[in-house]
């Protein structure tokens, strides 16, 4: 009986099923991208490496981040700090870092890359490895040598099967020899390895961008049991070498990548359950919208709630009976919502790796639990007023009814 309702007033029922559909659609989606996001930065962060500290200039509390991350220019790191910061205990490697995006020319060829002035430190602290050539020396940096180091991928756009080892490539009208290329890695910290060109951080600072501080600079600690120490010696060193007597007035942050990996986590859950919540009020619109229509129904078939009353039916029978619609039409609706919220979250994976990223498809089955348990919920709530209002209907008056 059900079944033949709904065939009889199909666009109504869709209708009704309208706002279910989207709104679990929406719920799974969501959780599905949130979870996505969260394996992406996971996939990031174990690209960059472990037992790594991040220094960046600024100060930071607990309300937010360093002034350096919302693009404030902030002059107070230099590479001389780098320098110093690797002689500490426990200090594997420490590499300074300057950025800048320039057109690089070669012969006849252009490719557009993010130029990154690093110390020659950086293949220990990031595990780079090189599939031909060698990396900038110290004396490199030193004498603000004109050398470079090319990802993978400028290899391949740019010379175009030409062995790059040699060849010049021309930056803002000034020549660099290239003297080593990388193998390929893919993204790391949300930036394409592959794409970019290394070259000593004070040629950088010097020739291209004409300052003298960094953007920020990083250090590999030996083991993560002496982290805490070395993040201490970080600070004590950075205050001293900074005249900072009260850490209130720090003029940078330092923080472990660890610290940083369960701060994004921290965001991305918040997030999660903010949307969800959002969300969630489309459900209940929708909800809303079933009520009305069930009234609505109950009118139109109050002459057959009058002759099966008449006929015996109990009160019990035909709440029974609206309620069971109501839930039907709702979890109907939850089920096409999962398929399509399925769809799309697949739809999204797709895309974002399309794009370069490392982002898994994951579908919780707590989503899946979740939105079948709010379908019922909905029909059970929303539907039990029609219900009882059709339960309340008085056999004779209902027969008489036009």
């Amino acid at each position: 009986m059900i079944v033949k309702n709904l065939r009889a007033q199909k666009m109504r029922s869709f209708l009704t099923m309208l706002g279910i559909i989207i709104g679990i659609a929406s719920v799974i989606t969501i959780n599905s991208a949130i979870v996505g996001a969260q394996s992406l930065i996971t996939n990031q962060f174990k690209g960059l490496g472990s037992n790594l500290i991040g220094v960046l200039p600024g100060k930071s509390d607990d309300n937010g981040p360093p002034a350096a991350v919302m693009g404030i220019t902030i002059t107070s790191l230099k590479d001389s700090d780098t320098e110093a910061i690797a002689k500490l205990p426990h200090v594997v490697a420490a590499s300074s870092y300057v950025s800048s995006i320039n057109v690089i020319n070669w012969e006849n060829q252009k490719f557009t890359a993010s130029i990154s002035g690093v110390s020659p430190d950086l293949p220990t602290l990031a595990d780079y490895k090189l599939s031909a050539g060698d990396f900038f020396t110290e004396e490199d940096k030193r004498s603000n040598a004109a050398v470079a180091v090319i990802g993978s991928q400028v290899k391949d756009d740019l010379f175009k099967g030409t062995d790059p080892i040699g060849q010049k490539i021309d930056i803002k009208n000034n020549k660099y020899i290239v003297i080593g290329i990388l193998e390929p890695r893919g993204s790391v910290a949300f930036q394409n390895i592959d794409k970019m060109i290394f070259i000593p951080v004070t040629t950088v600072q010097k020739r291209l961008l004409g300052i003298d501080h960094l953007g920020f600079l990083r250090v590999r600690i030996d083991s993560s049991d002496n982290m805490t120490n070395a993040l201490d010696d970080i600070n004590a060193l950075l205050r001293d070498r900074h005249n900072i007597k009260d850490p209130t007035q720090d003029d940078f942050t330092a923080r472990s990548t660890a610290d940083a990996f369960d701060a994004l986590n921290q965001i991305t859950s918040s997030l999660q359950l903010f949307l969800i919540a959002i969300v969630s009020i489309s459900l209940l619109v929708g909800g809303v919208g079933i009520m009305n229509i069930m009234l609505a129904a109950v009118t139109e078939r109050i002459k057959e709630i009058g002759l099966r009353k008449a006929v015996g039916a109990k009160k019990n029978n035909i709440i029974f009976q609206f309620l069971t619609e109501t839930i039907f039409i709702t979890v109907l609706g939850g089920i096409i919502g999962i398929i399509i919220g399925i769809f799309l979250s697949y739809l999204i994976a797709i895309i974002i790796r399309k794009l370069g990223y490392d982002w898994d498809f994951v579908i919780t089955l707590s989503s899946i639990l979740l939105s079948t348990t709010f379908s019922f919920s909905i029909g059970l709530i929303f539907g039990l007023y029609p219900a009882l209002k059709a339960a309340k209907l008085n056999p004779i008056s209902a027969l008489r009814y036009e």
